[in-house]
């Protein structure tokens, strides 16, 4: 057979390196389990890059696509170190980087009629592996505030809206997705649920009308409550008030770091 030159491996004389270089956008199948032991089958949205040293002209792209086939139904938060190890390795690189973003579904009740549906929440994991190795855990919950200030000051009714909640976490030992869910949610003006009967509405309407929050209130509430969890040791609040009656929308932010 002919030998095909492999041009990533020549030489670059520009003297530049790369922080990052990989592939961006693949979706593939990914397990997680879920707090009932249960593993949920779902698709992520995954990225992966390595450093590249300045003398190499590139790096092999085909080999992220190999490494992710080899792991094909294994891939999890459990065997996220063993993937960079991997990259690593088939890659030459001293440094590699994976991130995944993913819907995941969580069976809810409604507060009256007891109806079920299942709620999706948008989730990432991010690791990186070098002289050490890090991991953050993400999730962005969807619920509903109620504007104080429209309450205090109209004589008939509030303004509410849905607002997102985005949450990444650094923690020690083990924390599910499910709890992490919870603690955000217990924070707002109240929850969004996927199915509502008539009498569920009602309820939801009165306790976000009895527990108005601003946007600033919501980034506090959850602080308070992720600073009570002793294995997260750093974490980032963010949250976005879709706003009803304003064309934009409504922001703030608080990141703490306790190591």
């Amino acid at each position: 057979m002919t030998v095909m030159p492999d041009l990533q491996k020549s030489l670059d004389s520009r003297n530049i390196a790369i922080d990052k270089v990989g592939v961006k956008d693949i979706r593939y199948p990914i397990v997680v389990m879920d707090r009932s032991k249960v593993h949920q089958h779902t698709v992520a949205r995954i990225n992966m890059y390595v450093d590249l040293p300045h003398h190499f002209k590139g790096t092999h792209m085909s080999r992220f696509i190999e490494i992710l086939n080899q792991y094909h139904g294994e891939i999890s938060i459990e065997s996220l170190d063993t993937i960079l190890v991997e990259m690593k390795e088939r890659l030459e690189a001293s440094s590699a980087h994976l991130e995944m973003e993913f819907p995941y579904f969580i069976e809810k009740t409604a507060p009256v009629s007891g109806s079920r549906g299942l709620m999706e929440y948008q989730c990432r994991m991010t690791g990186s592996l070098g002289k050490e190795s890090d991991f953050v855990l993400g999730v962005t919950v969807p619920v509903t505030s109620l504007c104080p200030c429209s309450k205090e000051i109209s004589a008939r009714g509030a303004h509410n809206q849905r607002s997102a909640i985005s949450v990444q976490i650094r923690y020690t030992g083990h924390i599910w997705l499910e709890d992490l869910i919870a603690w955000v949610e217990s924070c707002a003006s109240a929850p969004v649920y996927s199915l509502l009967k008539r009498e569920d509405e009602k309820a939801v309407t009165e306790q976000a009308y009895d527990n108005p929050m601003f946007v600033e209130d919501l980034v506090r509430g959850v602080t308070e409550r992720l600073s009570e969890v002793p294995e997260i040791v750093w974490f980032k609040v963010e949250c976005e008030n879709f706003e009803s009656i304003h064309n934009h929308s409504a922001f703030a932010l608080v990141e703490r770091d306790r190591r």
